[in-house]
Protein backbone atom coordinates (compact mmCIF):
# COMPACT_ATOMS: atom_id res chain seq x y z
CA UNK A 1 0.00 0.00 0.00
CA UNK A 2 1.17 3.37 -0.88
CA UNK A 3 2.17 5.91 1.98
CA UNK A 4 0.68 8.89 2.57
CA UNK A 5 4.48 10.52 1.96
CA UNK A 6 4.46 9.11 -0.81
CA UNK A 7 0.92 10.14 -2.02
CA UNK A 8 1.62 13.53 -0.81
CA UNK A 9 5.14 14.01 -2.32
CA UNK A 10 4.00 13.35 -5.65
CA UNK A 11 0.40 15.06 -5.85
CA UNK A 12 1.58 17.30 -8.96
CA UNK A 13 2.93 14.53 -10.95
CA UNK A 14 -0.54 12.48 -10.26
CA UNK A 15 -2.97 15.30 -10.67
CA UNK A 16 -0.65 15.71 -14.19
CA UNK A 17 -1.10 11.95 -14.72
CA UNK A 18 -4.63 12.29 -14.48
CA UNK A 19 -5.38 15.69 -16.62
CA UNK A 20 -3.49 14.06 -19.61
CA UNK A 21 -4.52 11.84 -22.47
CA UNK A 22 -2.48 8.81 -21.09
CA UNK A 23 -2.83 5.81 -23.57
CA UNK A 24 -1.14 2.58 -22.63
CA UNK A 25 0.14 -0.35 -25.40
CA UNK A 26 1.62 -3.17 -25.41
CA UNK A 27 4.77 -3.68 -26.98
CA UNK A 28 5.46 -6.88 -28.12
CA UNK A 29 9.04 -8.02 -29.90
CA UNK A 30 11.61 -10.74 -29.67
CA UNK A 31 14.95 -11.37 -29.33
CA UNK A 32 16.29 -14.45 -30.48
CA UNK A 33 13.65 -17.41 -29.75
CA UNK A 34 12.03 -15.79 -26.84
CA UNK A 35 9.06 -13.38 -27.10
CA UNK A 36 8.83 -10.19 -24.70
CA UNK A 37 6.05 -7.59 -24.44
CA UNK A 38 7.24 -4.45 -23.18
CA UNK A 39 4.53 -1.11 -22.26
CA UNK A 40 3.79 2.11 -23.84
CA UNK A 41 2.24 5.25 -22.09
CA UNK A 42 1.85 8.43 -24.04
CA UNK A 43 -0.29 11.57 -24.01
CA UNK A 44 -1.87 11.78 -26.88
CA UNK A 45 -2.78 15.24 -27.06
CA UNK A 46 0.46 16.59 -27.35
CA UNK A 47 3.80 16.15 -29.30
CA UNK A 48 6.60 13.47 -27.87
CA UNK A 49 9.41 15.40 -26.01
CA UNK A 50 11.49 11.84 -27.00
CA UNK A 51 11.40 8.52 -25.62
CA UNK A 52 12.01 7.32 -21.94
CA UNK A 53 12.90 3.44 -22.15
CA UNK A 54 12.30 1.95 -18.75
CA UNK A 55 14.25 -1.01 -17.58
CA UNK A 56 12.05 -2.84 -14.29
CA UNK A 57 13.15 -3.59 -11.58
CA UNK A 58 14.66 -7.43 -10.39
CA UNK A 59 10.81 -8.76 -10.16
CA UNK A 60 10.19 -8.11 -13.54
CA UNK A 61 7.55 -5.06 -15.51
CA UNK A 62 4.79 -4.61 -13.27
CA UNK A 63 2.32 -2.13 -12.27
CA UNK A 64 5.34 -0.24 -10.68
CA UNK A 65 7.11 0.67 -14.16
CA UNK A 66 3.51 0.83 -15.82
CA UNK A 67 3.02 3.71 -13.56
CA UNK A 68 6.21 5.56 -13.50
CA UNK A 69 5.52 5.34 -17.05
CA UNK A 70 2.46 7.05 -17.22
CA UNK A 71 3.90 9.71 -14.82
CA UNK A 72 6.31 10.20 -17.61
CA UNK A 73 4.00 10.61 -20.35
CA UNK A 74 2.24 13.20 -18.36
CA UNK A 75 4.83 15.19 -18.72
CA UNK A 76 5.12 14.50 -22.57
CA UNK A 77 7.41 11.97 -23.00
CA UNK A 78 6.83 8.61 -24.88
CA UNK A 79 7.34 6.11 -22.04
CA UNK A 80 8.60 2.37 -22.75
CA UNK A 81 8.73 0.28 -19.74
CA UNK A 82 11.25 -2.50 -21.05
CA UNK A 83 10.63 -6.52 -20.28
CA UNK A 84 13.72 -8.30 -19.98
CA UNK A 85 12.44 -11.20 -18.63
CA UNK A 86 10.22 -12.40 -21.14
CA UNK A 87 6.56 -13.66 -21.70
CA UNK A 88 7.08 -17.08 -20.62
CA UNK A 89 8.18 -15.98 -17.19
CA UNK A 90 5.44 -14.85 -14.27
CA UNK A 91 7.81 -14.53 -11.21
CA UNK A 92 6.01 -14.76 -8.40
CA UNK A 93 8.43 -14.38 -5.25
CA UNK A 94 12.21 -13.88 -4.32
CA UNK A 95 13.02 -17.15 -5.43
CA UNK A 96 12.16 -16.23 -8.95
CA UNK A 97 12.88 -12.35 -9.09
CA UNK A 98 16.87 -13.86 -7.63
CA UNK A 99 16.58 -16.41 -10.36
CA UNK A 100 15.60 -14.47 -13.16
CA UNK A 101 18.00 -11.27 -12.19
CA UNK A 102 21.18 -13.78 -11.62
CA UNK A 103 21.19 -15.74 -14.77
CA UNK A 104 20.98 -12.58 -16.61
CA UNK A 105 23.63 -10.58 -14.48
CA UNK A 106 25.45 -13.78 -14.83
CA UNK A 107 25.03 -13.99 -18.87
CA UNK A 108 25.87 -10.25 -20.04
CA UNK A 109 25.67 -10.97 -23.45
CA UNK A 110 22.36 -12.56 -23.22
CA UNK A 111 21.45 -9.17 -21.03
CA UNK A 112 22.70 -6.67 -23.64
CA UNK A 113 21.17 -8.77 -27.03
CA UNK A 114 17.52 -8.53 -25.04
CA UNK A 115 18.53 -4.65 -23.96
CA UNK A 116 19.40 -4.18 -27.88
CA UNK A 117 15.89 -6.17 -29.17
CA UNK A 118 14.04 -4.16 -26.62
CA UNK A 119 15.29 -0.47 -27.83
CA UNK A 120 15.21 -1.54 -31.49
CA UNK A 121 11.36 -1.99 -31.27
CA UNK A 122 10.99 1.02 -29.93
CA UNK A 123 12.65 3.39 -32.84
CA UNK A 124 9.49 3.52 -34.29
CA UNK A 125 7.28 4.96 -31.69
CA UNK A 126 6.58 9.09 -31.50
CA UNK A 127 9.35 10.99 -30.13
CA UNK A 128 11.90 8.99 -31.78
CA UNK A 129 13.57 11.88 -33.66
CA UNK A 130 13.71 13.61 -30.44
CA UNK A 131 16.55 11.26 -29.02
CA UNK A 132 15.88 8.58 -26.35
CA UNK A 133 16.71 7.93 -22.43
CA UNK A 134 17.35 4.75 -20.77
CA UNK A 135 16.81 4.56 -17.00
CA UNK A 136 16.40 1.85 -14.44
CA UNK A 137 15.93 0.79 -11.36
CA UNK A 138 17.72 -1.57 -9.22
CA UNK A 139 18.50 -4.63 -11.34
CA UNK A 140 17.16 -2.29 -14.13
CA UNK A 141 19.78 0.29 -12.92
CA UNK A 142 22.16 -2.13 -13.14
CA UNK A 143 20.95 -3.29 -16.78
CA UNK A 144 21.01 0.12 -17.77
CA UNK A 145 24.97 0.68 -17.01
CA UNK A 146 25.23 -2.49 -18.53
CA UNK A 147 23.66 -0.84 -22.07
CA UNK A 148 25.83 2.02 -21.57
CA UNK A 149 28.92 0.02 -21.29
CA UNK A 150 27.98 -2.00 -24.08
CA UNK A 151 27.93 1.39 -26.41
CA UNK A 152 24.41 1.76 -26.21
CA UNK A 153 23.44 5.20 -28.50
CA UNK A 154 21.09 7.52 -25.90
CA UNK A 155 20.87 10.84 -25.11
CA UNK A 156 21.63 9.63 -21.58
CA UNK A 157 21.48 7.32 -18.66
CA UNK A 158 19.68 7.43 -15.27
CA UNK A 159 20.33 5.04 -12.47
CA UNK A 160 17.96 5.02 -9.42
CA UNK A 161 19.74 2.86 -6.54
CA UNK A 162 21.31 0.52 -9.00
CA UNK A 163 23.76 -2.05 -8.60
CA UNK A 164 26.91 -0.01 -9.39
CA UNK A 165 29.68 -2.80 -9.70
CA UNK A 166 31.76 -3.17 -12.87
CA UNK A 167 32.03 -7.19 -14.08
CA UNK A 168 35.35 -8.23 -14.64
CA UNK A 169 36.73 -7.00 -18.04
CA UNK A 170 34.46 -4.13 -18.58
CA UNK A 171 34.63 -0.23 -18.54
CA UNK A 172 33.44 2.71 -19.41
CA UNK A 173 34.84 3.79 -22.39
CA UNK A 174 32.13 2.95 -24.90
CA UNK A 175 29.58 4.89 -23.06
CA UNK A 176 28.20 7.50 -25.30
CA UNK A 177 26.06 9.91 -23.16
CA UNK A 178 26.06 11.13 -19.90
CA UNK A 179 25.20 9.16 -16.98
CA UNK A 180 23.42 10.21 -13.90
CA UNK A 181 23.48 8.16 -10.42
CA UNK A 182 20.67 8.85 -7.76
CA UNK A 183 21.95 6.40 -4.60
CA UNK A 184 21.34 6.22 -1.13
CA UNK A 185 24.55 6.16 1.26
CA UNK A 186 23.48 3.49 3.10
CA UNK A 187 22.52 0.83 0.41
CA UNK A 188 23.91 -2.19 1.10
CA UNK A 189 23.58 -3.88 -2.09
CA UNK A 190 26.24 -0.96 -3.60
CA UNK A 191 27.99 0.52 -0.69
CA UNK A 192 29.96 3.92 -0.73
CA UNK A 193 33.03 2.15 -1.53
CA UNK A 194 31.83 0.34 -5.10
CA UNK A 195 30.00 3.92 -5.82
CA UNK A 196 33.16 5.51 -5.43
CA UNK A 197 34.47 3.13 -7.90
CA UNK A 198 31.64 3.64 -10.51
CA UNK A 199 32.54 7.63 -10.46
CA UNK A 200 36.69 6.89 -10.46
CA UNK A 201 35.55 4.49 -13.63
CA UNK A 202 33.27 6.72 -15.45
CA UNK A 203 35.70 9.62 -14.65
CA UNK A 204 38.58 8.27 -16.21
CA UNK A 205 36.72 7.25 -19.27
CA UNK A 206 36.02 10.69 -19.39
CA UNK A 207 32.22 10.09 -19.51
CA UNK A 208 30.19 13.13 -18.17
CA UNK A 209 28.35 11.77 -15.36
CA UNK A 210 26.55 12.98 -11.91
CA UNK A 211 25.58 11.64 -8.84
CA UNK A 212 22.92 12.32 -5.99
CA UNK A 213 23.94 10.64 -3.02
CA UNK A 214 21.05 10.36 -0.03
CA UNK A 215 22.40 9.81 3.22
CA UNK A 216 21.18 7.31 5.52
CA UNK A 217 19.05 6.12 3.05
CA UNK A 218 18.89 2.58 2.03
CA UNK A 219 18.61 0.71 -0.96
CA UNK A 220 15.02 0.81 -2.82
CA UNK A 221 13.74 4.37 -1.79
CA UNK A 222 11.43 4.95 -5.04
CA UNK A 223 10.02 1.32 -3.97
CA UNK A 224 6.34 2.70 -3.08
CA UNK A 225 5.34 1.01 0.77
CA UNK A 226 8.95 -1.27 0.50
CA UNK A 227 11.04 -0.79 3.92
CA UNK A 228 13.95 0.79 2.56
CA UNK A 229 11.05 3.61 0.58
CA UNK A 230 12.20 7.34 1.74
CA UNK A 231 9.66 9.76 -0.05
CA UNK A 232 12.18 12.75 -0.15
CA UNK A 233 14.63 10.84 -1.99
CA UNK A 234 12.37 9.29 -4.08
CA UNK A 235 10.81 12.63 -5.12
CA UNK A 236 14.35 14.49 -5.21
CA UNK A 237 15.98 11.84 -7.69
CA UNK A 238 12.35 12.28 -9.65
CA UNK A 239 12.98 16.19 -10.15
CA UNK A 240 16.59 15.64 -11.07
CA UNK A 241 15.62 12.90 -13.71
CA UNK A 242 13.31 15.56 -14.74
CA UNK A 243 15.78 18.74 -15.10
CA UNK A 244 18.22 15.67 -16.76
CA UNK A 245 15.49 14.82 -19.53
CA UNK A 246 14.78 18.45 -19.96
CA UNK A 247 18.56 19.17 -21.00
CA UNK A 248 18.92 15.58 -22.40
CA UNK A 249 15.75 15.51 -24.67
Amino acid sequence: MRSAAFVTAFIPFLAGAAGAEITGTPLPYRSGDLAFEGYVARNEAVPSRGIVLIAHDWDGLTAYERTRAQMLAAQGYTAVALDLYGTAEDPQGVEDYRRLSGALLGDRPELRARLQAAMAAAEGLPGAEAGRVLIGYCFGGSAALEAARAGAETQGFVIFHGGLATPEGQDYAAVTAPVQLFHGSADPASGPETLAAALTGLSAAGVAHGAEVYGNVRHAFTVWGGRDYDAGADAQSWQGMLDFLSEAL
